[in-house]
């Protein structure tokens, strides 16, 4: 299996600090063994708009030094523009496109990066939901068709903790089949599904052959095997449905009392020694 780590935990989002440059992310997260990163687009390290062409080479070296890849890309949701891609306010939709589109970019120029992770979006008090679901599909599907060009999937994410649009495996299901595209699948974090009080390893066999990405961690965004969560059974069931994907964290970031070192350590340890033991 292929372990990933996401930046957040290194980065000012949402927690300001502990923070650090994208070189010292990497060579971190590289000297604790992990196969990539999943790269948030957000400061002090991945924002698309503070990177030029030169520095966009400067961290694809830095990858190919530390030999580790860009796992996937994760646009930031929410902050001063919004990110909200069910935006009732069309410029907000319109910015959301573009910004996804210039993340897709980035991840293809610095490690030819072929995942982006979606939030499909929210909305605020005096939309109608349905309203809402038709502005995600319009643009996750104008993305997907950019993407396609050049072999990128969109992978939609059921945020519960944090969203009210796309909670749940059924609503990642449903707006999946409504994009029609074929570079459209799914994923979900461990974290939405046990804050719904559901089973992780039920959406894994539910979402079968159309799961190509996962985020790990354990309750309260700490590292897997921690906290309560059962881990042997998420593993055994990714095994069983042959998920070729990243096994990425997602955690370590909810305060600035946690240690990122640590956190990505400890994630890392103990999911090695239970594939060790794994059917």
């Amino acid at each position: 299996m292929k372990y990933a780590f996401n930046t957040w935990a290194y980065s000012d989002f949402p927690c300001w600090v502990p923070s650090y440059s994208f070189e010292e992310t990497v060579k971190r997260l590289s000297n604790i063994g992990y196969d990539g990163i999943e790269l948030g687009c957000a400061q002090p390290q991945a924002w698309p708009y503070f990177i030029d062409k030169e520095r966009r080479n400067e961290m694809k070296r830095c990858l190919g030094e530390n030999n580790i890849r860009i796992s996937s890309i994760l646009p930031a949701p929410g902050g001063g523009p919004g990110g909200n891609i069910a935006s009732a306010c069309k410029a907000e939709r319109n910015w959301t496109v573009q910004y996804w589109k210039d993340c897709i970019d980035l991840g293809l120029e610095i490690d030819n990066c072929k995942t982006l992770v979606c939030v499909c979006g929210w909305y605020i008090f005096g939309t109608r939901k349905r309203d809402a679901w038709k502005w995600s599909v319009e643009g996750i599907s104008t993305v997907a068709e950019y993407a396609k060009q050049n072999g990128v999937t969109l992978v939609l994410e059921p945020t519960a903790t944090d969203s009210n649009l796309v909670e749940s495996c059924d609503d990642a299901l449903d707006i999946m089949n409504d994009t029609k595209m074929d570079n459209v699948r799914l994923m979900f974090d461990t974290t939405h599904v046990l804050y719904r009080n559901e089973v992780p390893v039920d959406y894994i066999y539910t979402m079968g052959k159309d799961l190509k990405h996962i985020h790990i961690a354990d309750y309260d965004r700490k590292s897997p095997g921690t906290n309560g969560c059962d881990f042997q059974g998420i593993m055994q069931a990714l095994k069983d449905i042959h998920y070729d994907g990243y096994i990425t964290m997602e955690n370590g970031f909810t305060s600035r009392s946690m240690h990122p070192d640590v956190i990505a350590r400890t994630s890392l340890e103990n999911l090695k020694s239970i594939e060790k033991n794994l059917n």
